[in-house]
């Protein structure tokens, strides 16, 4: 499984998005230029890794029925938040949570993180901090971390301000036994579409977000919009990413039959389609859009279909049940993510999200 992490799949490159610096048609362009060549690769022997186009994590037969699931991802540009702030200490939450919750999303355990730390400046205090989100996201997703890289490169990491700047990288390993992978087939029209809140931003759009609030309405990190409700902006966009492992973990233990996961990251709703072939979906009844979004949506005047096509506005993962075991998915969801519930089906129509006065085609 290889994606364009620039962290806003599907996203039309001429939206606020590219006038923000990121050309998501060209990084599509690249990563398909990239797979071209890496799909080549004759490694002597039987390929290990199961067909999984375009899913979230990758899996590989390393025995009779056990496969090991495998995903990357890092922190984007919340990294520059981070810097701006000088705090550090919640950055790696987030790195584990992208890696996590993405290889969850192929019916995986996960097991394990490691940690790729690219700085500037190998400054005690940053890397401290950066420790200690490690740390608390291991704890929250019930997986270990063995062990990572710090390097140093001045002369390819620069800070904002210098010498603050550091990059962050995760990869994640998990087990699924190979009975157990959730791969989309079994999502069929008229499943039911579950929806667990999310935190806020998470680590996605964050260049938009910065364009929108910083540059484009000329707010400061300090400043507390009435709209946040007493928290700074600094405070909304350093909202750690949820991480969901524990309770889709219980999920996949119980009696609910689970067809699907999604984890909602850049390219917004549109991950949903990444699940399941000939199935569209429609979110009828959309979760509280957090204000951070709106307050995003105001001050870049970005358009409602660039916003959910961007952030998660405020559904930060999906689970697909068949709809007679809907209650109890969402009753044991909510145990764990307060606020999780329905908000939608599947569909026939192929392709196409479709929302409130809004539709979506991938």
């Amino acid at each position: 499984m290889i994606r364009a992490m620039h962290h806003n799949d599907g996203v039309p490159s001429t939206s606020s998005y590219a006038a923000a610096g990121v050309d998501t048609r060209a990084a599509d362009s690249g990563v398909a230029a990239l797979v071209e060549v890496l799909r080549s690769i004759d490694p002597g022997r039987p390929r290990l890794s199961l067909p999984l186009p375009g899913h979230y994590a990758s899996v590989l037969e390393v025995a009779p029925g056990l496969g090991i699931a495998l995903a990357t991802d890092s922190v984007g540009s919340k990294v520059v938040v981070a810097e701006q702030c000088a705090r550090f200490d919640t950055i790696g939450i987030d790195c584990v949570a992208m890696n996590v919750n993405d290889l969850i999303c192929v019916g995986a355990e996960p097991l394990a993180v490691l940690d790729y730390v690219a700085v500037e400046q190998a400054d005690p205090e940053l890397l401290r901090g950066v420790a200690l989100g490690l740390r608390a996201g291991a704890e929250l997703a019930g997986v270990e971390i063995p062990g990572g890289e710090v390097c140093q490169l001045p002369e390819v990491i620069r800070g904002h301000p210098s010498p603050r700047g550091f990059d962050l990288v995760g990869s994640a390993i998990g087990r699924v036994a190979l009975d157990r992978v959730l791969d989309g087939s079994l999502c069929r029209p008229g499943d039911a579409l579950v929806g667990l809140p999310s935190s806020g931003v998470h680590s996605n759009g964050l260049t938009l977000a910065r364009q929108a609030l910083l540059q484009d309405a000329g707010l400061s990190l300090a400043d507390t919009p009435g709209a946040l409700l007493g928290q700074s902006i600094a405070d909304a966009l350093l909202e750690p990413t949820t991480i969901y492992v524990r309770a889709i973990l219980a999920l996949l233990g119980s009696e609910v039959p689970v067809h699907g996961l999604a984890h909602i990251t850049g390219g917004g709703v549109l991950n949903l389609l990444r699940i399941g072939s000939g199935v569209g979906y429609e979110i009828a009844a959309p979760l509280a859009i957090p204000p951070i979004f709106e307050l995003i949506a105001k001050a870049g005047a970005v358009p409602e279909r660039e916003m959910w096509e961007v952030f998660n506005m405020g559904c930060g993962f999906c689970a697909i049940v068949p709809e007679a075991h809907a209650d109890d998915a969402t009753a044991l969801l909510a145990g764990h993510h307060p606020g999780t519930r329905v908000i939608g089906a599947l569909t026939d129509r192929a392709g196409v999200v479709s929302l409130p006065g809004l539709e979506l085609a991938g």
